[in-house]
């Protein structure tokens, strides 16, 4: 009776999840979620935007998990991502006919809301520890790693989208003080007026602690900023500065890592230089490093997911696995570029150091949401048979010409 219940649950959430599956995710622009966070915010006009949305992009996701290699989907990290997003997507139904104009289910809703956003805050180590599992046990070929790339990617970011709307709606009316006393002139998660420098300095300082307790030394910061539109103004701009703070404590943990181990035991250390810029279109930060760089052939595999020079973590059954060491700081700061229109690039100049830039669109009307979206384009990526490369693909060690004999032409 009890695998009967279970198999009818199953279909009734596959159901729910084909029939979300069908529309598309709505972005928003940054200045949408202003003017929906302003001091005019509306608990009941949130609410019923929520319990549409929210179920469009889980169901989106969750029918493209469903395209990974079986025996992926039966590990037990996955499952338990799995079942995380189902759940999540009952809870939101559950509003789906209830009345908006009742405040007791406007609060419930909002509970609701916090305990998914709880719930999933352990979604991207369990993820990336069933692609672990995964590994130990079959191995990778490339078309599965190719199909793994393209759709952590897709599902990062759809978390860190699903959670921007859950951080704004709970930020904005999960408590009692509408103003967050840390943060006062924050709308939700995103600030209006966020000091570039100040979140720079931040993640400066943070890093070099990390940086000082392992290696007992840190290299100093050289920051310079250039405000194009008003020289004598320091750069601000309509962002989530925790979404800022991430990449930029990355690029510093990188950039400080390579320079205390190119410099080995040295009295004194190359500085990182850091210059933010403000143009017409682009705010633009670039963190610079003397760490020895990286060899071109290197600067792709830095944004693929598993791949990391650090040791990999031990999964702690009680707690959740860091993600140091699963190497997805780089790939997952690239998303949180990516999330409103930038974007996040490496170069590297070997045996010299390495440039990492950060770029965000400086006009809150273009920076939009870059949503996955769940439809023949996306299953065509995972089903199609990768022939061969139409280029030659070069041995990894050279010829040794000697050992061919030459051949001699008679006419």
């Amino acid at each position: 009776m009890r695998i009967l219940r279970t198999l009818m649950k199953n279909a009734s959430i596959g159901k729910l999840v084909d029939q979300y599956s069908r529309f598309s995710p709505s972005p928003l622009s940054m200045k949408q979620f202003l003017d929906f966070g302003s001091e005019n915010a509306c608990e009941k006009t949130s609410f019923m935007f929520l319990r549409q949305e929210l179920p469009v992009r889980l169901a989106n996701i969750m029918k493209e998990i469903n395209l990974l290699p079986d025996n992926l989907l039966r590990t037990p990290s996955v499952r338990l991502v799995q079942s995380w997003y189902i759940q999540s997507l009952q809870d939101i139904l559950e509003f789906k006919e209830r009345d908006a104009n009742d405040e007791k289910v406007i609060f419930d809703f909002t509970d609701a809301v916090i305990k998914i956003r709880n719930r999933h805050n352990d979604v991207v180590p369990t993820m990336a520890q069933g692609v672990v599992e995964y590994k130990d046990t079959y191995g990778t070929d490339p078309i599965t790693s190719q199909n793994m790339q393209y759709f952590l990617d897709r599902f990062y970011m759809s978390r860190i989208s699903i959670r921007m709307l859950l951080n704004q709606h709970t930020l904005l009316f999960g408590g009692r003080v509408r103003v967050n006393p840390a943060h006062p002139k924050q709308i939700g998660s995103i600030d209006p007026h966020c000091r570039v420098t100040d979140v720079v300095k931040d993640a400066y300082e943070n890093a070099r602690t990390l940086c000082d307790r392992y290696y007992m030394n840190s290299p100093e910061l050289l920051l310079e900023e250039f405000n194009v539109k008003e020289p004598t103004k320091p750069i601000t701009v309509v962002y989530v500065p925790s979404h800022l703070y991430h990449m930029v404590f990355e690029l510093f943990k990188n950039a400080m890592r390579a320079t205390m181990e190119l410099c080995g035991d040295a009295m004194e250390y190359p500085p990182i230089c850091v210059q933010i810029t403000l143009g017409n279109e682009d705010l633009t930060v670039k963190v610079s490093d003397h760490g020895g760089g990286v060899p071109l052939r290197k600067i792709d595999r830095l944004f693929t997911y598993t791949y990391s020079t650090a040791p990999r973590p031990q999964m702690d059954s009680a707690r959740a696995a860091p993600l140091a060491g699963y190497g997805y700081g780089l790939p997952i700061s690239r998303l949180y570029a990516r999330y409103f229109q930038g974007d996040l690039k490496l170069y590297s100049l070997e045996g010299y150091g390495t440039d990492a830039v950060i770029y965000i669109r400086a006009l809150s009307t273009e920076s939009i949401e870059r949503l996955p979206v769940y439809n023949k384009s996306a299953w065509k990526h995972y089903k199609t048979i990768h022939e061969a490369d139409d280029w030659c693909v070069p041995s990894k060690e050279p010829k040794d010409m000697t050992t061919f004999q030459s051949v001699s032409v008679v006419s």
